[in-house]
């Protein structure tokens, strides 16, 4: 996720400088929520983009799918339970992979989505026009300015040997 929206800063509007002077870690600790496989990466990338950029995601949106460096959303697994997950939560839009369709087809019937709008994608670009606004409201994430702070040294006098 990183390395795609650092790949393609320029065209969201992201300070490529950012990426020379900052470095980002990712944590997705287990907690309480059991988690495997790779289909938050579309996700990753759109909160990167969103926290970068100032534009914020669109309300009651929720989203799917395993990317790849060339920004292809790739399908993932679970499409039911996830769909059902994002009705409890009173989700109004949910973003699929495109090539999940046959799944939404053969496993949810209309009573089960209720009035849940499925939009499947084929790319990260289709991700990021769905799910972020047009326009930023907010200040995007800056490099923070050069440390004052000084490094203790060999030299220094609290430097320990």
């Amino acid at each position: 996720a990183l390395t795609w929206t650092r790949a393609n800063a320029d065209r969201y509007g992201i300070d490529p400088d950012f990426f020379r002077k900052q470095d980002i870690h990712i944590h997705v600790p287990s907690g309480a929520v059991p988690k495997d496989g790779p289909s938050a990466g579309a996700a990753m990338v759109t909160a990167l983009v969103s926290l970068l950029s100032g534009r914020p995601v669109k309300d009651r949106l929720a989203m799917t799918g395993e990317m790849t460096l060339s920004g292809v959303v790739l399908p993932i697994g679970g499409v039911k339970e996830k769909v059902l997950g994002a009705k409890r939560a009173g989700i109004k839009e949910v973003l699929l992979p495109a090539d999940n369709e046959p799944n939404v087809v053969a496993d949810l019937t209309p009573e089960i989505v209720g009035d849940i709008k499925i939009t499947y994608v084929h790319t990260l670009d289709e991700v990021l026009e769905h799910a972020l606004q047009k326009e930023p409201v907010a200040q995007p994430l800056a490099p923070a300015p050069e440390s004052k702070v000084k490094r203790l040294g060999p030299e220094s006098p609290r430097a320990i040997h």
